[in-house]
């Protein structure tokens, strides 16, 4: 099978923990370069990986002929140097999200790379895990009915840590809603189709005393007329988060915990109702709650094949970067929401 040659820009952090484990397990790619900030941490990853070279710098990586396609990891701030030094040289970029600080930088991003002819996606990750994937096609086959109100929840325990660039505004853009609220909003519009028309929200630094938010909580009302809630901190201890996503519609419910999250798995329970007239008793124990049965992989491996297909055969892009400049303008609105304190229209 051909398999695309992939480089990697920041290969430590999530790229180590998760991407190119996964990336090592996809048919259809193969890693060949990778840099790091020195050339004693790009050597590590080499040597781990058993990689062909490794770098120390943006240019070197996005230059080197073997290269087809760049995955950037990096912090955000370097995302935008890194994406146009890429689109520049006619790499194809899978990049982490949030892909820019700004609404204007992703836009920016989005019309340099399309001037280059290249193929772009976006790391929300979470939309390949194989819960997520059968939830959207229990929405999509009406099974649910009409959908009228969702819940999705990302907190990890995330205190002061000297250096830690998402814990600079300047740095990251934003705190807990712009690095993991961003799933919750992408999860629910790509599960239930919709889109979102407006937000309200409540971003604040409760606990810690960094200059980005710890607690975020935003309502969103989608174009379907669902509404939305979405909560993401950085100031709740990780075993204490469920880490939930609910969708609730006239016929039924998905009930999910732990599918929004770095591997495959969680617990998921389905509630189909065909219930008719009014119930003064409110019975709420007449239908057993079914349980999806999927096949578990790894979500990260099913990323790296599903780009590294549009790049070989032109299949359509599952996560264009397109969407992430959506969430983006979302995001933007929800902070502006909180700064003004009213109902901010997204369009």
């Amino acid at each position: 099978m051909k398999k695309v040659k992939w480089g990697v820009l920041g290969a430590g952090g999530i790229a180590d923990r998760r991407t190119i484990p996964g990336m090592m397990l996809a048919d259809n790619a193969e890693l060949v370069a990778v840099m790091e900030i020195n050339m004693e941490l790009a050597e590590k990853f080499r040597a781990k990986y058993n990689a062909k070279r490794a770098y120390d710098n943006t240019e070197d990586l996005v230059n080197d002929p073997e290269v087809e396609a760049v995955y950037i990891a990096s912090p955000v701030i370097y995302h935008k140097d890194q994406v146009l030094a890429a689109a520049k040289a006619g790499k194809h970029i899978l990049v982490e999200k949030p892909i820019a600080k700004s609404i204007e930088e992703c836009n920016e991003l989005v019309e340099a790379c399309n001037k280059a002819n290249v193929l772009t996606a976006t790391g929300f990750v979470m939309r390949y895990n194989a819960y997520n994937m059968a939830m959207k096609k229990i929405v999509e086959e009406g099974k649910l009915g009409q959908i009228v109100s969702c819940r999705g929840q990302l907190t990890c325990w995330y205190p002061e840590i000297p250096g830690a660039w998402r814990q600079k505004k300047e740095l990251s853009g934003g705190g807990a809603l712009i690095d993991m609220g961003v799933h919750c909003i992408d999860l629910i519009e790509y599960i239930t189709g919709a889109k979102t028309t407006e937000v309200v929200g409540f971003n604040e630094t409760k606990s810690f005393k960094y200059d980005v938010d710890d607690s975020s909580n935003i309502l969103l009302k989608l174009s379907n007329g669902a509404t939305a809630y979405v909560d993401s901190h950085f100031n709740i201890p990780d075993a204490a988060a469920k880490c939930r996503l609910e969708i609730y519609g006239t016929k039924g419910s998905i009930l999910a915990e732990g599918t929004i999250g770095q591997v495959d798995g969680g617990k998921v329970e389905v509630v189909i109702s065909d219930a008719e007239g009014y119930d003064a008793n409110q019975t709420r124990n007449e239908v057993k709650p079914l349980e999806l049965d999927v096949e578990l992989g790894n979500p990260y491996t099913r990323e790296i094949e599903s780009f590294s297909d549009s790049i070989l055969n032109g299949t359509k892009i599952n996560v264009p970067m397109t969407d992430a400049v959506w969430v983006q303008k979302v995001v933007e609105a929800a902070y502006r929401s909180g700064e003004e304190k009213r109902v901010i229209e997204v369009k």
